[in-house]
């Protein structure tokens, strides 16, 4: 079991979901038709809609990037609410080590010490 203050990074860990929620929320509400309807819609309002299509198209894309990213963040986050449940928060998926109160801070969701996350991403 890890000494780390488990009940400060549960209050952080709810905080950033409930921050990530309200902003996928915002995102839903802000385009609440298809890529489709909105490119149609453009199009048919627009002298230049052809400039017009792609930047809404462009537009889109990088909100259904941000919406995807903070989907996975959420999905971690519920992997290490649950990993505060079974005491094993804080300690490396990988190697077993314990993982930084710095790193936690930073990412409280982290599930990898830093040596090890560097080794994933290298390879």
């Amino acid at each position: 079991m890890t000494s780390i203050d488990t009940e400060h990074f549960r209050a952080a860990l709810l905080e950033e979901k409930t921050r990530i929620e309200h902003a996928l929320a915002t995102l839903r509400d802000e385009h609440p038709g298809s890529l489709d309807d909105e490119v149609e819609e453009v199009a048919a309002t627009s002298d230049n809609h052809l400039a017009e299509t792609a930047s809404a198209t462009l537009g889109r894309e990088i909100d259904y990037t941000l919406g995807d990213n903070a989907e996975q963040v959420l999905s971690e986050i519920e992997a290490a609410l649950g990993r505060i449940d079974d005491r094993t928060y804080g300690i490396c998926f990988n190697c077993g080590s314990e993982i930084p109160r710095e790193r936690l801070e930073v990412n409280p969701w982290a599930s990898l010490c830093i040596d090890c996350k560097r080794k994933a991403e290298a390879g």
